[in-house]
């Protein structure tokens, strides 16, 4: 899909109060949970960075954010080197530079498996020695009718399809949460912080609500 057909679907997709909501929750879903997985020190590539939620967040070394709508840029702020690219070429960002790479509600858009192979190689080949690869993703298996509630979902994944297309490139699964957060932020659940932080703190209610999985890797 081209930029403007992205910048186009997702104003249709979110209003400001959705994206202001949005921002909120991941503000705290960055501060009690995926800060665990990202020293204060590192460089970290938010990849298909979205509106820039995680990585304007998150707290590390160096940002990086990459993503094909170019009006992102506009949202990151002045610490976030942006970069205007697809996901399958990262030509910009230097060989083993990056400790991170987070990457969320992407691979579903891809057309094949073999452009996903294409991404993660590209992310591998960034990443240092013993890097971490995060991603949060909207899980088939247990959502398999309303993963195709939106236009642009193409790939079905599962987390154990992901994790398999990680071996095939080369990386060690080192956490998987099958149900993790519900499957969209517009929920019956309540989104204020106060509640979402409540969520986090209770894992056993995930397995109830929970609509995306997470998995970390290593390369």
């Amino acid at each position: 899909m081209s930029d403007a057909g992205l910048e186009s679907l997702y104003r249709h997709r979110f209003s400001a109060e959705d994206r202001a909501r949005k921002d909120q929750i991941w503000q705290v879903l960055c501060e009690h949970y995926f800060q665990q997985f990202i020293a204060p020190t590192d460089t970290v590539l938010d990849l298909a960075c979205g509106q820039g939620e995680f990585i304007r967040h998150i707290r590390c070394g160096q940002k990086i954010a990459v993503d094909l709508n170019a009006e992102v840029a506009e949202t990151l702020g002045p610490s976030v080197r942006f970069i205007c690219s697809a996901a399958d070429d990262l030509s910009a960002i230097d060989s083993q530079t990056v400790d991170c790479c987070f990457v969320s509600n992407f691979f579903e858009h891809l057309q094949t498996k073999q452009q996903m192979d294409i991404v993660l190689c590209e992310i591998r080949r960034v990443l240092k020695k013993g890097g971490r690869l995060v991603c949060m993703q909207p899980n088939i298996l247990y959502e398999p009718g309303r993963y195709w509630d939106y236009y642009d979902h193409i790939l079905p994944l599962s987390h154990r399809s992901f994790a398999e297309g990680l071996a095939k490139n080369g990386f060690e699964v080192e956490k998987t949460v099958p149900r993790f957060v519900p499957f969209t932020t517009k929920t019956s659940l309540p989104t204020h912080p106060m509640f979402v932080r409540l969520y986090l703190a209770l894992p056993l209610v995930w397995r109830f609500f929970g609509g995306q999985f997470v998995i970390v890797a290593r390369t």
